[in-house]
C-alpha cells in the first residue's frame, strides 16, 4: 500500500482558463478624458489638466465639459502658433461656486495653417463671442457659425495677423526705431557703423519694404578666429617695422644712457677751478624765502629762554587733587579760572565815615 500526498485546495481541472487580472484603477486624468469622449486624451502638468480632442469633435467636447464635468464658466479662448504643427486653439474652462474650490480644465485642439477653420463655441458658451473675434484678428483662424465676425481690436483695412510668428513688423522697417543711434550714425561720430542685428520678425530692409533693392549689400564680417589672427598679424608687422628687423636690440643699461648721448668729460679734462664734490655734504635744507647761507641777512633776535612748562591742570575747581602743583618756596600765585571773566569792573569801595570831634568855641 502506497501513501499518496494530500493536496490542499481545489484541484486544477485541465482546460480551465486562469482568473483574469484586475485592471488598474484609472487616473484622474484618464477619468476626465473618458468623461469628455472616447477620442479624448488627457495630460496633467503644472497643476493644470489638459484634454486634447480632434477638431471635428470640438463642439461635442465643449458640451461634455459643460454638462458632464460641470465646467460652466469659460475663462478665455485663444490660440498659439506652433509653426509647422499648425495652430493650437485652447479654451480655459472652470467650475466656480462649488465645494472644494475652483476646478479648472484646458480643452485643446489643433488646426492646420493652410486651412485654419473651427466650429464656433458661441452655442455652448455665449461668452466665447468676442474671444473668437480676437483670435480671428490675431491669428487668422475662422470660426464657422459665428454670429458677428467683425474686427474687434485692429483698424479697418489692417493687413496681416500680428500674433503669427511669420508676421513682419513693418513699423521697424518703415521708420527708425526710437532711442540712441548706432555707433557711426550720429553727426559728431566719425567711427565706422557696426552691423545691425535684426530682431525676430524684422526682415532685411533691402529685401522688404519701401527701400527694397536700393541699399548696397552688407559686407560679411569674417569669423572671430580669422579676425583675431589678422589683428595679431597686423600688430606684429607694425612692431617689426617700428623697431627695424635688421637693427640690434638695446644692450645698454638705463644708467649708461642712450648711445646717441654725448659721453661725460673725463676727470682729467675738467678744469682745476671746479670745486670737488663732497659726498658727505648734506643736502640743502633752507627754503627759497630764507635764501642761501652765504647771503647776509638781518640779525636774528636773541632767543628768549623757554619758560618752564607747567603741569596741565583740569578745569574742575572742586577737585584740587586733579591738579597737582609742584612745591615752591614762595606762595603760588592764584590762577584765574577760565570760567571767570577776564576783567571785572572795579567797584567803588565805600569807606566808612569816621566821626570827627567838633570843638565848641566855648571849649570844654
Amino acid at each position: 500500500m502506497t501513501d499518496t500526498p494530500e493536496t490542499s485546495g481545489t484541484p486544477e481541472v485541465p482546460g480551465t482558463p486562469a482568473e483574469p487580472v484586475p485592471a488598474p484603477e484609472p487616473t484622474p486624468a484618464e477619468r476626465t478624458a473618458a468623461s469628455v469622449g472616447p477620442w479624448a486624451s488627457a495630460t496633467e502638468a503644472y497643476d493644470l489638466l489638459t484634454v486634447d480632442v480632434p477638431a471635428e469633435h470640438w463642439t461635442e467636447a465643449l458640451t461634455a465639459a459643460r454638462d458632464v464635468l460641470g465646467l460652466a464658466f469659460l475663462d478665455w479662448l485663444s490660440a498659439v502658433d506652433d509653426l509647422e504643427r499648425g495652430f493650437a486653439v485652447c479654451a480655459h474652462l472652470a467650475a466656480v461656486g462649488g465645494p472644494g474650490g475652483v476646478r479648472r480644465l484646458l480643452l485643446r485642439t489643433r488646426v492646420p495653417r493652410e486651412r485654419a477653420v473651427l466650429p464656433t463655441a458661441v452655442g455652448v458658451y455665449a461668452g466665447a463671442a468676442w474671444h473668437e473675434r480676437e483670435t480671428l484678428e490675431m491669428f487668422g483662424i475662422e470660426f464657422t457659425g459665428h454670429p458677428h465676425p467683425v474686427t474687434l481690436l485692429l483698424p479697418d483695412g489692417f493687413e496681416g495677423h500680428p500674433l503669427r510668428k511669420d508676421f513682419v513688423l513693418a513699423a521697424r522697417v518703415a521708420k527708425d526705431w526710437p532711442g540712441a543711434k548706432e555707433p557711426g550714425e550720429s553727426a559728431d561720430h566719425g567711427g565706422p557703423a557696426r552691423r545691425k542685428m535684426q530682431p525676430a520678425g524684422v526682415p532685411d530692409p533691402n529685401e522688404w519694404g519701401p527701400l527694397k533693392g536700393t541699399l548696397p549689400p552688407v559686407a560679411e564680417r569674417p569669423a572671430r578666429g580669422a579676425r583675431a589672427a589678422g589683428a595679431a598679424g597686423a600688430r606684429a608687422a607694425g612692431a617689426a617695422g617700428a623697431a627695424g628687423v635688421d637693427r640690434p636690440r638695446r644692450a645698454r643699461s638705463v644708467e649708461a644712457g642712450s648711445a646717441s648721448q654725448a659721453a661725460a668729460p673725463d676727470a682729467a679734462a675738467a678744469p682745476e677751478t671746479a670745486p670737488p664734490v663732497r659726498a658727505d655734504r648734506p643736502r640743502r635744507t633752507r627754503s627759497v624765502g630764507e635764501g642761501s647761507v652765504s647771503q647776509g641777512g638781518p640779525e636774528a633776535p636773541a632767543e628768549r629762554p623757554e619758560a618752564p612748562r607747567r603741569t596741565a591742570r583740569t578745569q574742575s575747581s572742586d577737585a584740587p587733587w586733579h591738579a597737582p602743583v609742584p612745591a615752591r618756596d614762595g606762595k603760588p600765585e592764584p590762577e584765574r579760572s577760565e570760567r571767570q571773566p577776564a576783567e571785572q569792573p572795579e567797584q567803588p569801595t565805600e569807606q566808612p565815615e569816621q566821626p570827627t570831634e567838633q570843638q565848641d568855641g566855648d571849649g570844654a
